[in-house]
């Protein structure tokens, strides 16, 4: 029997493997299907627009906090370079 390097198709296991777990099938959630997705979804989309998100979590706020930096830096930054 051939081996299958990982993240090929396999016609016996009948999924996409994962280089993590050769023989374990790639999950494929999306927002229709898991309410997870679906909410961090919509608060990425949030964070990307640079609205206040109200989240406990304290990834979001160092998410927040980094695009909020970068917001800051970005005016100062001259991509002119210097004569």
């Amino acid at each position: 029997m051939e081996r299958v390097s990982p993240g090929r198709w396999d016609p016996l296991a009948g999924a996409l493997m994962t280089a993590v777990h050769p023989r374990r099938p790639v999950r494929r959630y999306g927002p229709e299907e898991d309410r997870g997705v679906a909410e961090t979804d919509s608060l990425l989309d949030a964070l990307s627009r640079r609205e206040p998100v109200a989240s406990s979590d304290v990834a979001v706020g160092l998410l927040a906090a980094l695009i909020g930096d970068v917001d800051q830096r970005c005016p100062s930054v001259s991509v002119t370079p210097s004569t």
